[in-house]
């Protein structure tokens, strides 16, 4: 017998809380299991292009420092406008 989306849905909702939710985690990790791969992959490409545009000098990269002190700046202006 094969229950479609909404019988299924409709069943699920008849069972405990407990169940359910055990349920519903057990679907989703067997969706998460099957794209993990194709997830990894895609990020080795994306990192793989990205480190090469680093290397090339297509990108320049900013010091951590530099960084975080912009932040702090932005932070105390948003902070400073709150307060005006």
């Amino acid at each position: 017998m094969s229950l479609s989306a909404s019988e299924f849905y409709e069943a699920g909702l008849a069972l405990p809380p407990s169940v359910r939710k055990d349920v519903a985690l057990r679907l989703l990790d067997s969706i998460e299991v099957a794209d993990q791969e194709s997830v990894d992959r895609d990020w080795s490409t994306e990192i793989g292009s990205r480190v090469d545009d680093v290397l090339s000098g297509k990108v320049e990269t900013i010091p951590g420092e530099q960084v975080f002190a912009d932040l702090a700046a932005r932070r105390v202006a948003r902070q400073a406008m709150r307060d005006a």
